[in-house]
């Protein structure tokens, strides 16, 4: 499968980005997850939510919702919410 393009957008929450893809993030129904317990059927979002600082996620549509802790910084976080995207994708 080819390489998922991601493009990543702010939101009115500083603590969220919506990462949006090219193609559906989910199979069907929009999903969300605030635990990797929540998550354990879900493999995109057992490996968000093993990021440290990410504490919720909301996958729908062509877009990924994630939400950081408070203390956690963007600029560590997106590469590695990016790589774990691309991943969900190439296996």
């Amino acid at each position: 499968m080819a390489n998922v393009s991601i493009d990543v957008q702010a939101t009115p929450n500083p603590n969220a980005l919506k990462f949006v893809l090219d193609r559906p993030s989910t199979g069907g129904a929009p999903r969300s997850f605030r635990s990797p317990e929540e998550a354990a059927d879900d493999p995109m979002g057992r490996s968000l939510l093993a990021v440290a600082g990410v504490e919720s996620i909301f996958m729908t549509a062509n877009f990924i919702s994630v939400t950081k802790s408070v203390d956690a910084q963007w600029e560590h976080l997106v590469p590695e919410v990016t790589r774990a995207i691309e991943a969900g994708f190439t296996g």
